[in-house]
This record gives structure tokens, sequence and C-alpha cells, in this order.
């Protein structure tokens, strides 16, 4: 993402961005297979790197990688199965299948919050609406607005902490931190019940639901590249769901893990978690000329 705001997502119809994101996150969750999960992290690391920025993406990996510590750590004590066993603590013993699977159960769940964090920066609500808002309009004004009030909320609940913690009047004791933070969540959920009555009768006195389907004024054409994208997107996916199930059947963690190969079977599946790093460096070359 550039200063102005803009992603290389931009120049395309949402529906091309949306398919896409969630044939990965579908693919992602769907396939717990090592290389497999290690391609989905790869390319949702890069996509976040090229979308929002590495400064962004660092900020949000110094609380969801000691998120795979933590997974890696607790998975032997509820799944400690195997056959190589690698050290035994008291009743605790450490097999390698257990910790092969606790990372990636971890490195799964960062790709997939990469993935989504990703998607929302690129799917803006009015994108959401300009694709679901004739058809389904209540829901996807419900996408929309959850898209916009958890930021909303964040920078609310920041912004009640810096005035509660400006007050410093004399004789006040000093609360605990549980009730510090029961006091400003109770702030913050009256702020946003009395927001969310003044947006309700804002809507009724516009007319919202007046009617089955609503009329929308659409910038987005659906042009020809858009098509032929939407068609090579479609055949790339399906080929790689059919790759990623044979690879992941033929798996399996417990009792012992097979040796993983070199397989060309993987290529695809780079090469479509890899689709944002591609549009993003030729955006780059593009710019330099």
């Amino acid at each position: 993402m550039n200063n102005s705001g803009t992603t290389i997502f931009d120049s395309w119809h949402p529906f091309v961005p949306l398919a896409f994101f969630a044939s990965v996150i579908v693919l992602s969750m769907a396939v717990f297979q090592p290389v497999f999960i290690a391609i989905s992290f790869i390319g949702a690391l890069a996509s976040s790197i090229a979308i929002r920025g590495w400064k962004t993406t660092v900020k949000s990996l110094r609380w969801q990688l000691p998120l795979i510590v933590l997974i890696v750590l607790f998975n032997p004590l509820f799944s400690s199965l195997g056959s190589t066993v690698l050290f035994t603590v008291g009743p605790f013993t450490m097999y390698a299948e257990s910790l092969v699977y606790g990372i990636c159960m971890g490195v799964m769940l960062v790709s997939m919050l990469l993935w989504f964090v990703t998607a929302s920066s690129v799917l803006s609500s009015s994108k959401v609406m300009a694709l679901f808002g004739k058809r389904i309009p209540v829901l996807s004004l419900m996408m929309s607005m959850i898209a916009r009030l958890t930021p909303l909320y964040v920078r609310r609940g920041r912004e009640i902490s810096t005035v509660d913690s400006a007050c410093t009047a004399s004789g006040r004791k000093k609360a605990s931190v549980v009730a510090q933070a029961a006091k400003r969540s109770t702030v913050l959920m009256s702020w946003s019940m009395e927001d969310s009555l003044e947006t309700s009768d804002a809507m009724r006195a516009r007319g919202f639901g007046a009617s089955h389907t609503r009329t929308s004024y659409a910038r987005y054409r659906f042009r020809l590249r858009d098509g032929i994208v939407s068609v090579v997107l479609l055949v790339l996916v399906v080929c790689c769901a059919f790759l990623a199930w044979t690879a992941a059947s033929q798996y399996r963690f417990y009792p012992t893990m097979p040796m993983l190969r070199i397989w060309w079977g993987y290529i695809p599946y780079i090469v479509l978690v890899l689709i944002p790093t591609f549009l993003s460096i030729k955006e780059g070359i593009r710019w330099m000329r």
C-alpha cells in the first residue's frame, strides 16, 4: 500500500480480490500438510508486505509469532503422541511428531490472521457494498459495518484510556487494573450503544429496509481482463485443490511422519499465493521506468 492508501488491487473489479482471498483462505484452512502450510505462510507474509507495507506487517508479527511458541508449548500437553522421543520432563514426554504438529498449527493460525488482515485492507466497505449491496443488502451492510467498527472501537478505546489516565484529581484512590478495565469497557459499551441507536434512526429516516432490493452507484465495471483473470484463477484454484488433496491424503503426523520430498505439485500453489507479490513487483518495475 502506498502513501495515498491505494493497493495493487484497486485497478481490478472487487470480485477478483474477493475470489483470490476466499480461495487462499479456504485452501489454507483445509490443507494440513507441512509444505503447503509453509507456502501459505510465506505467501501471506509476502502479500502483507506488498499490500500493507513491511512496517505494519512487522508490527503485527510482534504478537503473532509468540502465538506460535505458545501453541508449540501447549500442544504436547493435550496431544502427547508420536514415536520419536525428544526428551522427558517429569510426567511429560516431548515427541518429534507432537512438536511438528504444534508448529504447523501455530504457523497455519498466523497465516490465516495475515490473510484475513490483508484481505480487509483490500476489500473496503465500498467494495463489499458494490458486490453484495443489490442482492443481499443486509448482509453486505453488516460486513461493511463490522470492517468499519472494529478499528473504530479500538480507536475509541484508546481515547477513553487516555482521558481516564489524565484524570488525576486529588484524593482519588488508585483503582486496580481490573476495575479500570471494567470501567473503560462500560464507557465504551455505552458510547457504542448510543451511537448504534443514532445510526439506526438515521438509517430508518433514509428509508433503509423499505424495499427488498436497493439501487446503488457502482463505479466498478467488470471488464474483459477481469473475466480472463477470474477464469485463470478458477483453473489455478481447482488444480491447487486437487494437488493439495493428493499431498494431504498421503501425509500423516502420527504415529510416524513420512519423509518430505521435492514435488512439482507445490509449484501451482506457490504461484497462487504469490500473485499479490508478483503484481507488486510488476507495479514497482512500471513506476521505475
